[in-house]
C-alpha cells in the first residue's frame, strides 16, 4: 500500500492523547507485564506476523496501516563504538486503517518497553518486525503516539550490510538500503518520508553531528547532548549520526545556505583544499537544476572503510581515505562529490516510490557526475555513454533492465547497486535527452525536482512529466528503456552497438581455458626447474608494475 500524505491542518496537536485509556488496575498489569520483558520473548495472544508493503524488491519494508509524521530518536553513546547504545524512539503518525496491531521494522537491539500514547504495551518480534499491541485498538484516521525505549547495537553479525558503521574514533551511520530498522524502530520504506528530531549525548571529547540543523547543545561536566531537526522531510534510509572525536567546519555556500563538513580532527588542515570545493559545486548544479532544495549540506569524512559514498540528507559521508590516497585522480574525486550532492535533489529531496525507482536517483546523480567530469576536466559525455552502451545488455542481463532490477541475492541487500541502475540508468537520460532535445530535457529536469520537492516519486511520475514537457507521446520509447531485456537504439546513434552477453560469457570462458592451459605448461616447466632462474626476474617486473598502477591511476 502507498501511504498518502495528511496536510498539516489536518492534524491534531502531535501526541496528544486518545480517549479510553483504559483503567488504572489495567495499566498497572500491562506496565509489569512489559517490563519484564525482553525483545522478540513475550508471547501476545494471537501470533504476531511480520508485515510489509509489498516491495517488489523488498516485500517486507515498511507497514500498512500508518503514515508516520515524525521521529524523535535519542541516543546515548557510552564511547566504545563495540557496546550497545542506549535508545529513545518516539514515533507521531496518523493511522490509515483501523489497527489492533502496529508493526514497525526493528531488527537488531533489545527493546526495554513500548508505549502507546502514554500507556504502556505489549510487544513482540517477528521476523525483523517489532509487533506492538496497544492497551485500546486504533482507529483509522486517529493521531499516534509510540515511544520505544531499548538498545541499539553497532556490532552485527557477518553478512549484515549497512546500519551503524564503526569508525576509527566512533560511529557513523549507513542505512541504505535495508538498514535504517537495525539501528531505530521505524517504518523503512522511502515511501513514508517524515520529519526527523535527532539526540546525543556522548563522553567529553567527542563531537555529535546528525541530519539538518542544530537546535540545542546542552554540555555537562562529563557528557555533551546535541540536538538536531531536519526542515524538510527524509526516507529512513537517509539518516546520519556521526559521533567522533571530529571539527565541524563551517562556511557559507551560495545565498547565505549554511554548510559544515565533519572530519576526523587530526586530518582538517590535509582535508581543507577539498571542503572549500562544495559551494562551487553547489553553484554548478543550481546552474543546471534550480536552487539547492535542503537546509543544509556538508561532507561526513569517516576513516572507516565502507567501501562507498553514501547521499545521507544534508550530510553525505564518504570514505577519508578517497581524499588522502594518491591512487585517485582529483576529477575523479570531484565529480565523486557531485554525484552525492546531486542526490540532495535526486533521491533526498525527491525519493524514489519503491526501491524499483531507484533509477531515477542514481541515474541522475551519474549523469551530473558525468557532466561535471565533461564541463570541468575535459571527460566527454558522449564517449562515457558510448562505453556504456556498449555494456547495457550485459548490465541487463545481470541485473536487470534499469527500471526493473532483480533482487539482490540472499543476504547480500545491497546488491540492488548494480551497474545497470548507474550508468545504465544515466544512458537512459541520455536517449531520452537525444529523443526530446536538450532544452526539453533540462526544462524537465528542473520541473521534475520543483514538482516533487520533498515527496517520493515513481517511474511512472518521471515519464508522464517527459511526456507533458516534451509535448510528445513516449510510452513506447520510454518502455524499450526502462524494461526491455536489450538496449534499444540510440537516437542519432545508430552506429552504436552493445555486446551481445552470450557471446561475451563465452569469450570469457574461453579466455580462461586458456589461461588455465598456458598456467599447466608453466607448472610443468616449473617443475621440470626450467624457469626457476627466472622466477627472480618475474617479481621484479611485478613490483615495477605495482609502482607504475598508481601513477597510471593518477594520470587519467
Amino acid at each position: 500500500m502507498l501511504l498518502t500524505p495528511r496536510t498539516e491542518a489536518q492534524r491534531p496537536v502531535p501526541g496528544a492523547p486518545r480517549t479510553s485509556p483504559g483503567s488504572p488496575r489495567r495499566r498497572k498489569a500491562l506496565a509489569l507485564f512489559a517490563a519484564t520483558a525482553s525483545f522478540g520473548l513475550l508471547a501476545a495472544s494471537a501470533p504476531a506476523t511480520p508485515l510489509g508493503i509489498g516491495d517488489r524488491l523488498f516485500p517486507n519494508l515498511g507497514n500498512p496501516g500508518y503514515d508516520v509524521a515524525s521521529y524523535d530518536l535519542s541516543f546515548r553513546y557510552s564511547g566504545s563504538n563495540d557496546k550497545p547504545l542506549q535508545a529513545v524512539t518516539t514515533i507521531d503518525a496518523w493511522t490509515t486503517q483501523d489497527l489492533d496491531r502496529v508493526n514497525l521494522d526493528f531488527a537488531h537491539g533489545k527493546v526495554e518497553s513500548v508505549e502507546v500514547d502514554g500507556e504502556p504495551a505489549t510487544f513482540r518480534s517477528a521476523g525483523e518486525d517489532l509487533v506492538v499491541t496497544p492497551e485500546e485498538p486504533l482507529s483509522d484516521g486517529s493521531w499516534t503516539q509510540i515511544t520505544v525505549r531499548h538498545t541499539s547495537d553497532p556490532v552485527y553479525a557477518k553478512g549484515r550490510d549497512g546500519g551503524w558503521v564503526r569508525t576509527s574514533d566512533g560511529l557513523a551511520m549507513a542505512n541504505q538500503a535495508d538498514a535504517a530498522h537495525v539501528v531505530f524502530p521505524c517504518n523503512d520504506h522511502p515511501s513514508d518520508k517524515a520529519m526527523f528530531t535527532i539526540r546525543v549525548t556522548a563522553p567529553k571529547g567527542y563531537t555529535a553531528v546528525a541530519n539538518g540543523l542544530p537546535t540545542d547543545v546542552d554540555r555537562a561536566a562529563d557528557a555533551t547532548t546535541w540536538t538536531y531537526r531536519t526542515r524538510h522531510p527524509m526516507a529512513t534510509e537517509l539518516a546520519q549520526v556521526s559521533i567522533g572525536r571530529s571539527t565541524v567546519v563551517r562556511r557559507t555556500g551560495p545565498h547565505g545556505l549554511p554548510l559544515r563538513d565533519v572530519v576526523p580532527t587530526k586530518d582538517r588542515k590535509q582535508l581543507e583544499p577539498w571542503l572549500k570545493k562544495t559551494p562551487g559545486q553547489i553553484s554548478w548544479m543550481e546552474s543546471k537544476i534550480g536552487r539547492y532544495p535542503l537546509e543544509t549540506y556538508g561532507l561526513l569524512m569517516a576513516d572507516a572503510a565502507t567501501g562507498f559514498e553514501l547521499e545521507t540528507q544534508t550530510l553525505s559521508l564518504f570514505e577519508r581515505d578517497l581524499f588522502t590516497e594518491a591512487a585517485y585522480p582529483k576529477w575523479y574525486i570531484e565529480s565523486i562529490m557531485v554525484h552525492e550532492l546531486a542526490h540532495q535533489w535526486f533521491g533526498d529531496s525527491v525519493s524514489p516510490r519503491t526501491w524499483s525507482d531507484l533509477w531515477l536517483s542514481e541515474g541522475h546523480a551519474t549523469w551530473y557526475e558525468a557532466l561535471y567530469a565533461a564541463e570541468k576536466a575535459g571527460r566527454p559525455m558522449e564517449a562515457r555513454m558510448k562505453a556504456a552502451y556498449a555494456a547495457s545488455d550485459r548490465w541487463r542481463t545481470a541485473g536487470g533492465p534499469p527500471a526493473a532490477p532483480k533482487a539482490a541475492a540472499a543476504g547480500k541487500k545491497n546488491g540492488i547497486f548494480r551497474p545497470n541502475v548507474y550508468d545504465g540508468a544515466a544512458l537512459v537520460l541520455y536517449a531520452l535527452r537525444q529523443e526530446i532535445g536538450a532544452p526539453a530535457f533540462e526544462r524537465l529536469e528542473r520541473a521534475w525536482v520543483k514538482r516533487h520537492q520533498d515527496r517520493s516519486a515513481t517511474t511512472a511520475d518521471f515519464v508522464a512529466l517527459a511526456e507533458d514537457i516534451s509535448g510528445r507521446q513516449l510510452d513506447g520509447f520510454m518502455q524499450a528503456w526502462l524494461y526491455g531485456k536489450k538496449t534499444p537504439p540510440m537516437p542519432g546513434q545508430p552506429e552504436w552497438k552493445s555486446a551481445d552477453p552470450e557471446k561475451a560469457a563465452k569469450k570469457a570462458a574461453s579466455g580462461n581455458t586458456a589461461k588455465k592451459a598456458a598456467s599447466g605448461k608453466v607448472a610443468k616447466k616449473v617443475a621440470s626447474g626450467k624457469v626457476a632462474k627466472k622466477s627472480g626476474a618475474g617479481k621484479a617486473a611485478g613490483k615495477a608494475a605495482g609502482k607504475a598502477g598508481p601513477k597510471k591511476a593518477a594520470d587519467k
